[in-house]
């Protein structure tokens, strides 16, 4: 049994493999997850900014907001990738 069904479920995990998701800009492929990145680190700089310059950071803890940044970024990333490339 065993023989049969690891070959199957293995098979079943590389359909998501078809097809490289790419966007044509100026005649180069970029894959999307690299604009994803770049949006959510953009995305986490300006909050990073915006939360050390206010009375905020004070409130929460000076050390609290750098640790913050990369949760932000990676929540960014992800959002991004679901709402503009997502078939």
């Amino acid at each position: 049994m065993r023989k049969i069904l690891a070959p199957l479920v293995l098979s079943s995990l590389l359909g998501g493999c078809a097809e490289s998701p790419s966007i044509n800009v100026l005649g180069a492929f970029f894959p999307d997850w690299l604009f994803c990145i770049v949006g959510g680190i953009a995305v986490a700089t300006v909050l990073h900014r915006l939360l050390a310059v206010d009375a905020v950071a004070e409130r929460i803890g000076r050390t609290t907001v750098p640790w913050l940044s990369p949760i932000v970024a990676v929540l960014a990333a992800l959002v991004a990738w679901l709402t503009f490339f997502q078939n």
